[in-house]
């Protein structure tokens, strides 16, 4: 019964799809030769040429669609994952199209037209596959188009479970009861009455009818999984299971196919594939940009620091990056030469008295971090990320708090969001923390402009930067 459900609605969206990316294409050559916005000195191609790349595309869209998985059953994925997911494919898809038109050398297509296209499919795409996603959200909150659920399992992993299912209604996911384990007492859990033990799941079932069973087993009963799975495999019912790997992914966690075989990646970044390249592409124009618009400052502060104290104008420091990889971050000198002779490595704090006195404007400021730029441009920092840290705190670090390395897991940054959050200096160490595994796991393209845009407001000058 599922599975026509999702057939159904892949149809729909397929359809959706197709007569879209049509109609932007049609829309397109209107737009570049009829429309009147843009001359065409040449004349006016025959429409029929367009049409005929009519087959063209409904074969692309529906071909690349299909093989980057558009149109698995997105029911528990956010709005913006799923939009996101038709983006990526859509770019590809665009890509594959534009090298398919200049292959076909009886005729060539303007590249106005394709250019429009490019734009406007895209706009038109993502417009009406978040309003349909929008009203099927909308009618699953009101209690059409719902599947009904028995939740398997034990405390507080399937608490968790429950209450994530709660939150989202539009998911159309209903709970009607959980299968508690054997040796269990409890007459309901969440507000959800017990219709019976792992023992008694197939009659549970069978009186039930329902359309899923989730199955969220703590670490502890880890066990009796394989007994539940064996009693579930000659079931119709569709099964979805929820792993207890809270105490491990930190990050969060995502299931790749490998040969027809599931592999559960822990922790992974979340800077890959066409978001990561944004992102590099992103750090290398704006560091060069940067380096030559701030050239005239760069040079002022290099020879104020020359003429303020004896030694280097920069001072290279070994810090750990990505994948904990070491790299020699670059700082205009704030500090006396061997500032650490007699003390070892330790941390800046307030009145310092190894800094120099321009090195002290310099650090309230943060204007010695900008030879950073280069770092950023020879790819070991990027704009923003955690702060990297220096080996020797590292290996204490790593011990003492829990997760500390998982920041490794992106590019050390100029800037990030504990430094926005004002967590820089001499403050809480767990707090830092906490800030740059929110930024990991929570990571956007528009997460990063945030950030440098409160940097640019309030992120220079702080309190706490010493």
């Amino acid at each position: 019964m599922l599975k026509r459900y999702h057939e159904g609605f892949s149809f729909l969206f397929r359809t959706i799809d197709v007569l879209v990316v049509i109609a932007s294409w049609f829309f397109s050559y209107w737009l570049r030769f009829h429309s009147g916005l843009v001359a065409a000195p040449k004349g006016v191609p025959e429409f029929s040429g367009y049409a005929a790349l009519v087959p063209l595309i409904v074969f692309l869209w529906l071909a690349l669609f299909e093989w980057q998985n558009v149109y698995e059953s997105s029911r528990m994925l956010k709005t913006s994952r799923a939009l996101g997911a038709t983006f990526k494919a859509h770019l590809v898809t665009l890509l594959a199209f534009v090298a398919a038109t200049f292959m076909l050398e009886e005729y060539r297509y303007s590249r106005g037209v394709i250019l429009y296209f490019g734009g406007v499919s895209t706009i038109a795409l993502l417009a009406f596959r978040a309003t349909v996603l929008h009203a099927l959200r909308s009618l699953r909150a009101r209690g059409y188009n719902v599947r009904h659920i028995i939740a398997i399992g034990e405390g507080a992993a399937l608490e968790t479970v429950i209450s994530r299912l709660e939150a989202y209604p539009e998911l159309g996911l209903r709970i009607r009861g959980v299968v508690t384990g054997d040796r269990s007492s409890r007459r309901d859990v969440a507000g959800y009455p017990a219709l019976g033990h792992f023992g008694t799941i197939s009659k549970v079932i069978q009186e039930h009818r329902p359309d899923e069973v989730l199955v969220a087993l703590p670490a502890a009963l880890s066990a009796e999984m394989d007994l539940l799975l064996r009693r579930l495999k000659d079931e119709t019912v569709h099964v979805r299971i929820v792993p207890d790997l809270n105490t491990y992914a930190a990050l969060g966690c995502n299931i790749e196919n490998f040969d027809g075989m599931p592999v559960l990646n822990l922790n992974d970044s979340p800077v890959v594939g066409f978001g990561g390249w944004a992102k590099r592409f992103t750090d290398f124009s704006l560091a060069i940009v940067g380096i030559i618009l701030l050239s005239p400052l760069l040079l002022l502060i290099a020879l104020l620091v020359k003429l303020s104290s004896p030694g280097p104008i920069l001072y290279a420091q070994e810090r750990l990056g990505l994948d904990g990889q070491s790299f020699k971050m670059l700082k205009f000198r704030s500090m006396a030469i061997d500032a650490e002779a007699q003390s070892g490595p330790v941390w800046a704090k307030k009145d310092d008295n190894r800094r120099t006195a321009f090195g002290t404007f310099l650090r309230k400021t943060s204007l010695d971090e900008l030879p950073q730029l280069w770092n950023v441009v020879r790819g070991e920092m990027s704009l923003v990320g955690p702060r990297p840290e220096r080996p020797v705190f590292v290996n204490n670090f790593r011990h003492e708090i829990p997760n500390y390395m998982l920041r490794h897991k992106v590019r050390a940054g100029i800037t990030g969001w504990a430094q926005v959050n004002g967590w820089r200096g001499d403050t809480s160490l767990e707090r830092r923390i906490e800030c740059d595994l929110f930024y990991i796991r929570n990571w956007s393209y528009l997460l990063d402009l945030k950030i440098l845009t409160m940097t640019l407001w309030k992120g220079f000058v702080n309190k706490n930067a010493y």
